[in-house]
């Protein structure tokens, strides 16, 4: 917190003041070490990912394998009477099947991207 004898431009910056102004120069609006380290730690050992981009992607893969597959397992059971299963169980097959691939497939990949981009010294 600023003391009242410091003018604005002397002030620190507290982690409530962290989100860019309009005004805001290259210098500040970039990654900080931190932010960096964090990054580098949740990507190579453990750790919640937090990037908005990631998790986006993330979420829009699992949703696509999801609605692609739901529809072949159903037509597969559905095709299929020696499964002896109703087509909505094969749907909701489908979903699983289609739940997990998604999330592993988009898993590694992230993995791997972010393993390139770490490699190129980009630690967003």
């Amino acid at each position: 917190m600023a003391t009242p004898d410091q003018s604005p431009a002397t002030r620190s910056n507290s982690p409530a003041d962290s989100s860019p102004s309009p005004y805001a120069t290259e210098e500040q609006t970039t990654v900080g070490d931190g932010r960096k380290a964090y990054n580098v730690v949740t990507d190579t050992v453990t750790g919640v990912n937090v990037r908005w981009s990631d998790n986006r992607f993330q979420a829009v893969f699992v949703g696509i394998s999801v609605l692609v597959l739901t529809p072949v397992g159903a037509a597969s059971a559905a095709l299929n009477p020696s499964w002896n299963l109703p087509w909505f169980g094969g749907g909701a097959v489908g979903a699983f099947a289609g739940l997990v691939f998604g999330i592993f497939t988009s898993g590694i990949w992230l993995g791997i991207y972010r393993f390139i981009q770490h490699m190129r010294g980009r630690h967003d």
